[in-house]
């Protein structure tokens, strides 16, 4: 028989801030009637309890007591992803608060910190000793544990994930003890840790190997879309760092590369400081004149393609060539950062880098209806009309290679990387806007992201875990093979009756017959399931959820 619920009669129906003090003299800090919302708005949620620990041993009972309230316990950062990874209808906890650096060592280059750091806080907690992380991605917003837990990267052919420098955690698990892992101590929860996409437990804790601080010095110019197709191979290895924004509808693209620049440098004064020029996509004008166009678009889509070579000439030049570029030097926690603009879809697949030029001038081709003859012409062989649909874009093209860093024999590669092992990978992004919040046409998004990971799955692709994606279980399983099964084993050792399982791990990850399920033919005891979706008032989705009624013999 379940234990009695100790928080039965706490009231939930009013915005009230819980602190429990027991015996043992560890905090209880919770508190009801919280929404949560991802960072895009595209889903939100009411948790029956948004719980924020300051400490380990707060966590530790706040896992605990959901056990003891037989209750599925999230963990939250920034809430950046736009799925609904991090919703639910039963207990969220908040890693906010546990936000310190714990120790710090310029000689060694190791760092540890609270897993709810956001790194932009790391930066620049690094940054006054001296010091950086070796690589970024486009935002700083997120939390360590959050980057980790869904595979972020940057874009280099030198650097993988950014969990590739990290050399230990300590992870919170369903029993409330907290269990350290690395390479050497418990190498297989700390591959399965370190792309863990919230389904083991809490990570609480995360050594870095950091390096010494660093300046990027950078530029960027516009070209044909064709000439960098044509530039391939040289396009990603010009840099240490190299990214690029493609413009499907204006067939063009902005490359931007950066090479660093140590401190020493710049502090003998061999290399300066620069800020570029503000872009008018940056400015308040800017902002606002292309979010307002972006609205006018979901009205009238046949001016798509006019709003982004207007918008994006003003940003960016409406030449080709050298006379855009436009360069700067500065702080590399400074210079990687992207400004994301406004709420978006977002739907990204890694295929392997030598298919680059074949999915874009596919993709081209099919967005903007080419015909023999056209230039830039292809066969796409999408099997979906692109009639009548308008999208706009920029698409973010970004390279890594997880094998440079990181490999199943260093023990230091998560089993969920979508990256191949064996050579470098190309990220495709595909962003689609959603101004003053709210969504683009529903058949619009829906056509245009069946075509697109249609194509990518055509060449071998696979999703990022952080994104929007329509893939089964299935798929991934045949997709990781034994990667796969090592997850779920270690995921059901420490979470053998799903607190930390919800409807998006079972819709993508775990399937209908995952190892667990195949042997009791139940759903898991604590595991929340039956996500019913509602469309949100100004766009998004509200989502609500049940926890299983099921109790174990």
């Amino acid at each position: 028989m379940a234990s009695p619920d100790p928080l039965s009669s706490l009231p939930l129906d009013t915005r009230t801030t819980i602190t429990i003090h027991s015996s043992d003299g560890i905090p209880f800090r919770a508190r009801t009637a919280y929404t949560h919302r991802t960072w895009a708005r595209t889903f939100s949620c009411l948790p029956e309890l948004f719980i924020q620990p300051h400490t380990l041993p707060e966590v530790e009972k706040a896992v605990g007591l959901a056990r003891q309230c037989r209750r599925r316990l999230v963990t939250v950062g920034s809430g950046h992803s736009p799925s609904d990874l991090t919703c639910t209808s039963s207990w969220m906890l908040n890693l906010d608060r546990l936000d310190r650096v714990l120790s710090l060592d310029p000689a060694t280059g190791l760092c540890t910190v609270e897993a709810g750091i956001r790194l932009g806080q790391l930066s620049a907690a690094l940054h006054d000793a001296g010091l950086a992380l070796p690589s970024l991605g486009s935002i700083d917003e997120q939390s360590i544990a959050g980057a980790i837990s869904t595979g972020t990267h940057g874009s280099s052919l030198r650097h993988g994930l950014i969990s590739e420098c990290v050399v230990a955690l300590r992870v919170t698990l369903a029993d409330g003890g907290t269990r350290a892992c690395s390479a050497e101590e418990n190498p297989e929860l700390f591959r399965a840790a370190l792309l863990s996409v919230g389904a083991l437990g809490v990570i609480t804790e995360v050594t870095l190997k950091v390096v010494p601080a660093f300046s990027l010095a950078w530029s960027q110019a516009i070209d044909l879309d064709a000439r960098v197709v044509e530039g391939w191979e040289g396009l990603w290895r010009q840099a240490e760092f190299v990214r690029v924004w493609w413009l499907p509808h204006t067939r063009r693209a902005v490359v931007w590369k950066a090479d660093r620049v140590k401190k020493e440098e710049v502090e003998a004064g061999g290399v300066m400081h620069t800020q570029p020029p503000t872009p008018f996509l940056d400015t308040k004008l800017g902002y606002f004149v292309y979010q307002n166009l972006l609205a006018l678009a979901r009205w009238f889509p046949r001016i798509t393609p006019w709003i982004e070579s207007f918008v994006f000439g003003l940003n960016y030049g409406f030449q080709n060539g050298e006379s855009t570029r436009v360069s700067g030097c500065q702080e590399s926690h400074r210079a990687f950062l992207l400004n994301c603009l406004y709420s978006q879809f977002v739907n990204e697949w890694a295929i392997p880098l030598h298919k680059g030029p074949e999915a874009l001038l596919r993709l081209g081709a099919w967005l903007n209806r080419l015909q023999p003859g056209d230039p830039g012409y292809v066969d796409h062989r999408i099997p979906f009309s692109a009639e009548g649909l308008w999208v706009h874009s920029p698409i973010e093209v970004r390279v890594s290679d997880t094998t440079v860093n990181s490999s199943a024999a260093k023990g230091n590669r998560p089993y969920l990387d979508i990256t191949p092992d064996d050579g470098p990978v190309l990220y495709i992004n595909a962003t689609m806007y959603r101004p003053y919040h709210r969504d683009p046409t529903h058949e619009a998004t829906e056509r245009y992201y069946e075509a697109f990971e249609w194509l990518m799955r055509d060449l071998g692709g696979r999703p990022h875990w952080a994104k929007t994606f329509t893939v089964t279980a299935d798929e991934f399983a045949a997709w990781y093979g034994n990667n796969w099964r090592q997850f779920c084993k270690v995921r059901d050792e420490v979470d053998p009756n799903g607190m930390f399982v919800g409807p998006w791990h079972r819709r993508y990850l775990l399937g209908a017959a995952s190892p667990k399920t195949e042997e009791t033919g139940l759903l898991l005891p604590l595991e929340e399931v039956g996500f019913v979706r509602e469309k949100a008032e100004g766009g998004g989705f509200r989502v609500y959820g049940n926890q299983n009624p099921v109790v174990p013999a």
